[in-house]
Order: C-alpha cells, then sequence, then structure tokens
C-alpha cells in the first residue's frame, strides 16, 4: 500500500496536528484534531478543532480555522478545503486519490486495517456457565459479545486470553454430590439429569437439616481434596463441559477446555490472597466476618458496604474468588488489562473489587480493569425472555430453532437450489447468524427484544440482509467469469461509485471504534450502512452490463465490498454463505 495511513481519518488527523503546530506552534493529538465523517454535501469529513482551539488561545475560531487550512500540507490527499460556519474546516478526498486506494485494498488482506504497535496482554472472562446446570439464554450475551472482543483485538494484533469462570466450587457441590450419593449417580447421567439432580438437591438442603449438615461437610471435603469426593466432581465437571462445549460449537464460540478457569482453580489462591490484603491494612472484622471496605461505596442508609474476604466460619465466597482473579492475571501472568464480560447488575460488585484491588496494588496505573457490561433479553411482550411455562429457555434449544426457523425462510424461496448438505449448511449460518447479530447490532448496555421475524428479515439490520448482500456480490463476480486481480484500476465516475467508495474505506476506523468502547455494534452499523451503499450502487451502476475498463472497476468493487463485509462478520464471529 502507499504511504499514506490506511485509516484516512487518522492519516487527516496527524496531517491537521501539523498544521496546527506549524501555524500556531501548539502540539495536539490526533484525537484532539476532531476529524470526523462529514454528512455535509460535497464534503467527505470534516475538522472540527478550531473551535476549541479558538478558546484555548483567545483567537476566534474561523480566523483559527484560516490558519490551519493555510498550513495544511494534504494537497495530495484532498481537494482545497474550505471552511464553513464559525469554523468548520470541510475535507473533500482527491477522486485520484481514493480510486487508487480501492485499487490498494484490493491487494490488501487487512483491508486497511493496521496491526497495533502496542501490543496489550488482554484477560477476558466471559460465558461462565455453572456445572452441573443446562446453559440457558441468560449465557448467551455474555458468550456472544466476549466472543466478538476477542476476535476484533486479536485481529488488532492484541495477545488475548480467554477465560471461562466456571461455577464449579463451594457449597452447591456439597449439596449435590452429597444427594448424588444417596440416589446413586451412574456415568450414563447426561446434563438435563444433573439439573434436575440440583433442584432435588436444593430442596432437600432447604427441607432436612440433616442432609444440609452433611452437604457442608462434603464441601470440607472437597475442600480438602477427599478422594471419592473428587471422583464424583470431576465426572460432573466433565459431563457439565461436554454439553457446553456442544452449545459452543454450535454456536461458533471458540472458548476451549483450556479455557476453563473455574471457581475452583482459584481456591489455592484465597488464603494468600486474604493474607496480602490483611498485612496490607486493607481489612477489618465486621459481624464475625473479615471485610475490606472500599472508599466510595455504602448502602441506602450510608453504611459502607463491604466485600467479605473470609466469612465467619472461616470459609471464601465469590468476592475472594473475584480478588484473588484480579491477583492472578495481573501478578502472575502479567495481564495489562481485565475484562469482564457480565451482565449490568453486578456494575457496583465489580467497581468495588477494581477500587479494592487497586488499593492493594494489583492493579496500577497502566492496568485497565473493565466491566463490559450488557442489558437484558425480552421476549416480545416486553418481559424477560421465558418460555411459555414461564422457565429458563435452554440455550441451545434456542440454537436449534434459530436453524430450523432459518431453514424454513431458505425453503420459502422460490429459486431454493441447495442440496440437502448444502442447505444444512446454510441454514445453520443464517439462523445463528442471526441470533448473534440481532445481539450485537444493539448497543450493549440496553435491553433488547428478542424477535425470529425481525432477526430473520432480508432487510433492514439484520445478518441476513448482509449475507444475502455478500452473496449477490459473489454471484456478479461468478457470472462475470473472473475475480478482479490485484492492480485493478477503479474508476470512480458516478455519485454511488464514490459513495461506495467513501464507505470502504471508513472499515478501520469502524473496528477502532469497536474496540475501543468494547462496542461491536459499532462494527455492526457500519456493515449495515456498507451493505446500503453497495444496494445504492448496484441499482444506479450496472456491472455485468458495462463494458471494458468500467466493467472491471465495478466488479473491483463488488470484490472488495464482499471481503470487507466476509472480514466484518467473521470478526463478529458470525458465516457468510457464498450462495443464498
Amino acid at each position: 500500500m502507499d504511504k499514506v495511513q490506511a485509516d484516512v481519518g487518522l492519516e487527516l488527523a496527524a496531517r491537521v496536528a501539523a498544521a496546527v503546530k506549524s501555524s500556531l506552534d501548539l502540539d495536539i493529538t490526533a484525537a484532539e484534531a476532531l476529524i470526523r465523517p462529514s454528512s455535509r454535501p460535497g464534503a467527505d469529513y470534516q475538522c472540527n478543532a478550531a473551535m476549541g482551539l479558538g478558546k484555548r488561545i483567545g483567537r476566534q475560531p474561523r480566523e483559527v480555522a484560516t490558519a490551519i487550512v493555510e498550513a495544511l500540507d494534504a494537497g495530495d490527499l484532498v481537494e482545497q478545503p474550505d471552511i464553513a460556519g464559525p469554523g468548520f474546516i470541510n475535507l473533500t478526498l482527491r477522486d485520484s486519490w481514493l480510486a487508487g486506494h480501492m485499487t490498494d485494498l484490493l491487494a490488501d488482506e487487512r483491508l486497511g486495517v493496521p496491526e497495533t504497535d502496542a501490543p496489550r496482554r488482554i484477560a477476558i472472562d466471559y460465558s461462565s456457565p455453572n456445572v452441573a446446570k443446562e446453559m440457558h439464554v441468560g449465557h448467551l450475551r455474555s458468550s456472544i459479545i466476549g466472543d466478538a472482543l476477542v476476535r476484533l483485538m486479536r485481529f488488532q494484533g492484541h495477545e488475548v486470553i480467554p477465560h471461562n469462570h466456571l461455577g464449579d466450587w463451594g457449597t452447591p457441590f456439597g449439596m449435590l454430590i452429597e444427594h448424588l450419593l444417596d440416589e446413586g449417580f451412574g456415568a450414563d447421567h447426561t446434563i438435563s439429569d444433573l439439573n434436575g439432580f440440583y433442584q432435588e438437591a436444593r430442596k432437600k438442603f432447604d427441607a432436612d437439616p440433616d442432609f444440609a449438615e452433611r452437604a457442608r461437610q462434603r464441601v470440607v471435603q472437597l475442600q480438602s481434596g477427599d478422594e471419592k469426593t473428587l471422583e464424583l466432581w470431576h465426572e460432573l465437571v466433565e459431563e457439565s463441559m461436554r454439553h457446553f462445549l456442544k452449545v459452543y460449537q454450535l454456536l461458533g464460540i471458540g472458548l476451549t477446555p483450556e479455557d476453563n478457569y473455574g471457581e475452583s482453580f482459584y481456591n489455592p489462591f484465597l488464603a494468600d490472597t486474604v493474607t496480602e490484603l490483611e498485612q496490607k491494612g486493607l481489612t477489618r472484622v465486621s459481624d464475625g466476618a473479615l471485610c475490606v471496605f472500599p472508599a466510595g461505596f455504602t448502602n441506602r442508609e450510608g453504611e459502607p458496604l463491604p466485600l467479605i474476604v473470609r466469612k465467619s466460619d472461616g470459609g471464601y465466597g465469590y468476592m475472594s474468588t473475584d480478588l484473588a482473579t484480579v491477583r492472578y492475571w495481573t501478578g502472575e501472568r502479567g495481564a495489562t488489562d481485565l475484562l469482564y464480560a457480565v451482565g449490568t447488575p453486578q456494575s457496583q460488585h465489580f467497581q468495588m473489587i477494581f477500587t479494592a484491588s487497586r488499593d492493594a496494588g494489583w492493579l496500577g496505573p497502566d492496568h485497565r480493569a473493565v466491566h463490559v457490561n450488557f442489558g437484558s433479553i425480552l421476549g416480545e411482550d416486553g418481559k424477560m425472555f421465558r418460555t411459555r411455562a414461564g422457565g429458563s429457555v435452554k440455550l441451545i434449544d434456542l440454537l436449534n430453532e434459530a436453524i430450523e426457523q432459518a431453514t424454513k425462510v431458505l425453503d420459502a424461496r422460490e429459486d431454493n437450489n441447495f442440496d440437502a448438505t448444502e442447505k444444512t449448511t446454510v441454514a445453520r449460518a443464517v439462523g445463528i447468524g442471526a441470533v448473534k447479530y440481532a445481539d450485537l447490532s444493539n448497543d450493549r448496555e440496553k435491553d433488547y427484544v428478542f424477535s425470529w421475524k425481525k432477526m430473520l428479515a432480508t432487510d433492514g439490520n439484520t445478518a441476513t440482509y448482509l449475507q444475502y448482500a455478500n452473496a449477490r456480490q459473489l454471484s456478479i463476480l461468478r457470472k462475470a467469469g473472473q475475480a478482479p486481480g490485484p492492480g485493478t484500476k477503479v474508476i470512480l465516475a458516478e455519485p454511488a461509485e464514490r459513495a461506495l467508495a467513501i464507505q470502504l474505506i471508513q472499515f478501520p476506523a469502524a473496528i477502532q471504534a469497536a474496540v475501543d468502547g468494547y462496542t461491536p455494534h459499532k462494527l455492526c452499523t457500519y456493515l449495515f450502512d456498507t451493505a446500503t451503499a453497495f444496494s445504492k450502487f448496484y441499482d444506479e451502476c450496472p456491472v455485468l452490463k458495462s463494458e471494458g475498463e468500467t466493467r472491471q472497476s465495478r466488479l473491483a468493487m463488488c470484490a472488495l465490498t464482499s471481503k470487507v463485509l466476509t472480514l466484518g462478520l467473521s470478526l463478529l464471529g458470525i458465516e457468510a454463505p457464498a450462495r443464498l
């Protein structure tokens, strides 16, 4: 590729920053250059820096904008800038540069997305189901969002370490193992059996004091390494993992057994974690329990909120485990970033954990700890998404239904000419893609309504629409009998051609925006806008009926758009079938 950075917005920002330095003798960052895509007719980008700089140096913004424009060395990249309103600088890319950039992108596997020159080691906690329980719809968002972030950050060049924080330790397993010993546990029991056994064990624990005491003692035996107890526990974990992996495979999530870091993993670190907190003077006893009271957190009565790091009976809970997790990943594994893809109701808990960890020195100035929170999935009645009977929706049932729904969509098409094998493959890609995209295309912090009709629609902001757009592009290339090779000359003679090119060059910025805010929906919005721009291009710029260089150029634009959609969807964990 040429010397200009692939992210055109960053290159323009660098040029503006240089102009500010030479004309005003001020140092600003690329972010402070405030380069944004423009919605004004005739302008591609807009620089909004002059207003802030004017206040900073006591000059009129328009005067500042004029100084920047006069010093701007960007004639190879943009036409002569113009100044609008109080000091907005409008920037229009040169058609010659833009067309040449399209040709360059055809030969670039990364489609203009640079690899970071400052890679970080990122540990991300996501999915985190409970052993001996079937995964349900409540695990969907964490699994999908976490997986998308792993893909995006790895693509940027960061080292990303997933960890599946399984619920596999503590009192629930004392209850369950004791119940299984009472009932007789066989190797042929499935995850569904375990689900039922757990519910029965809970009832016994609440109703039978003798059983409750035996269950507590069983926890002690588990934690002390009793051979028989551990053998049963391992069987529970193994059967649960078979179920989890089946769900992950169907969902297209990359988690493996090597990524398991359950509560049991951190058990050996708990005592040392608490001892270190004590030695640093961060603990005090409250109602018999050893607690940390992070500053700034109070209850409704204004009393300090505790993190209980050791219970009054000497045991440890999830608060201790979460503190040990931070200590392990930053201290033992050298993680620079800790991400937790966990629902919004846990926000205060994580902020307390982060504050206590900073007080303990486990999180330093160079560390980032982020709760990647998300809202709930609602049914079409606006209430929590449940089965008709009011129970939790099993995740594997939902995914299988997605494939069935997609199969119906394919069967309803008049031009359906798939053989059985291909239809199965495509239906899976469409159905699972629809579920994932419906989640990722929404701002993760907000609730969203689960609707089969909406998510499988072939128009609007859906995975199905994007998959159809990509399949159309590939169909054009097949009908042409050739794919434009590297170096194909691109001609941007029509407004729709140029508009599509402007959209395609913003792919790197969309990736960066999705990573910066841990907001995959920004990439979804970009891909939808790209498919929409292609649709207008397709309607207004005949491809197969054109001839000569124009035909080759438009085939190149089809190929490049397909590459952007395919790569973009893959970074969200969504397949793009070649035929639909």
